[in-house]
């Protein structure tokens, strides 16, 4: 490392300061827009992927679960009695309304599931209480981040959900939805009065594949046997939610998009502060030259520069990051920064860097060394 570098980011503090704070601002900017592009794909699927089912039984051509249709329950009967099946749970995901305990409403999605069985998609992260709890009549559990927007302040609270009465006896952490209808789960039959949903019918059948069975053999056995549904693996179920919300309704467009303004905003930025810092030494650089200094040491002592302010500034920018990042868990737009992305991150700071100092190459690369004589 040649030490020209580091005396140039220390000899002008204020410069280097510039530089890293535009460095920091590209940096943050990128990780909040592509957070929040995370978060939101996250958020559309949760209940899908978080469900331990290995196939969603749906009406037939349903895109995505907040579309489920209600179909009779002798389905799942006939699921049961399925080879390869070790369980199948009804279920029931569906929008209705909720009344505080003031009188103002909000839309809410009830996710009903029977909370006897294996739980197949039931609430996951319970900071306070447990699924037995629904057991009683009329028990439901919502996430702690939307107690102020449902009036509820603590366990035991009562409201109204469809006209019918509702006790939260648990909350969980960090269950969003991707609309702004908080989840309500509660147990399956009690879904289906808060929904108007007939009691043969449900939304949706969960199946849990026997353990050695042949996923692919169970799925053609099952869309065999069962008229008028879809049975879909979770993942590809989970992909085609996540495909609406994020692209058909041009929600995760606009965020894309804004992600990829942001990554062009800090290449901007990080370009600019690096190009000005190298023309305020272009004149030592001149003075290299008329030394017989060669153009792949220049070349070494830029790079470097801008190798040194891409790992400070991205270290600073990370520490701004995850504050943000933890900030956003009590809120409504989950900003997520999985490990992956940090790390690509980490290179694509660098990459900016170096391509910024790429643009001051050429300046310097054209220096005439009789400028150093000049007045």
């Amino acid at each position: 490392m040649p030490p020209l570098a580091q005396r140039n980011l220390l000899h002008d503090k204020v410069r280097l300061a510039v530089t890293l704070t535009g460095i920091v601002f590209a940096v943050v900017l990128i990780v909040v827009e592509l957070g929040l592009f995370v978060g939101f794909t996250v958020t559309t699927s949760s209940i899908i992927d978080k469900s331990r089912a290995d196939f969603w039984i749906v009406s037939k051509n349903t895109p995505y679960i907040e579309q489920g249709r209600a179909f009779s329950e002798r389905k799942y009967y006939q699921v049961l009695a399925m080879p390869g099946v070790a369980s199948a749970e009804k279920y029931i995901a569906h929008w209705t309304q909720w009344r505080n305990p003031d009188g103002a409403e909000e839309g809410v999605q009830v996710v009903g599931f029977d909370t006897h069985g294996p739980t197949l998609g039931g609430p996951w992260n319970l900071v306070a209480g447990n699924v037995e709890d629904l057991h009683t009549p009329d028990a439901i559990i919502i996430d702690e981040i939307y107690k102020q927007k449902l009036g509820v302040k603590k366990l035991g609270d009562t409201c109204e959900i469809s006209g019918r009465r509702a006790k939260v006896v648990g909350f969980t952490r960090g269950i969003r939805s991707f609309t702004t209808s908080p989840y309500v789960f509660t147990d399956f039959k009690t879904a289906q009065g808060y929904t108007n949903t007939p009691e043969d019918q449900t939304n949706f059948i969960l199946v849990k594949v026997a353990p050695g069975a042949n996923r692919n053999e169970v799925r053609r056995n099952l869309e065999a046997r069962l008229k008028d549904v879809d049975v879909l693996p979770t993942a590809k179920f989970s992909s085609m939610t996540r495909t609406y919300w994020m692209f058909t309704t041009g929600a995760g467009v606009a965020v894309l998009i804004a992600a990829v303004l942001g990554l062009v905003v800090g290449v901007v930025v990080v370009a600019q502060t690096i190009y000005a810092t190298t023309m305020d030494h272009i004149r030592e650089y001149g003075t290299l030259k008329a030394m017989g200094a060669a153009n792949s040491y220049i070349y070494r002592v830029i790079i470097t520069q801008a190798g040194i302010s891409a790992v400070v500034g991205y270290v600073l920018a990370m520490a701004v990051s995850l504050f943000i990042v933890r900030a956003s868990a009590s809120g409504g737009a989950a900003i997520l920064m999985p490990w992956q992305m940090a790390v690509g991150i980490f290179f694509l700071t660098v990459l900016m860097c170096v391509i910024a100092a790429m643009v001051s190459i050429n300046k310097v690369t054209t220096i005439d060394p009789a400028m150093v004589f000049k007045g």
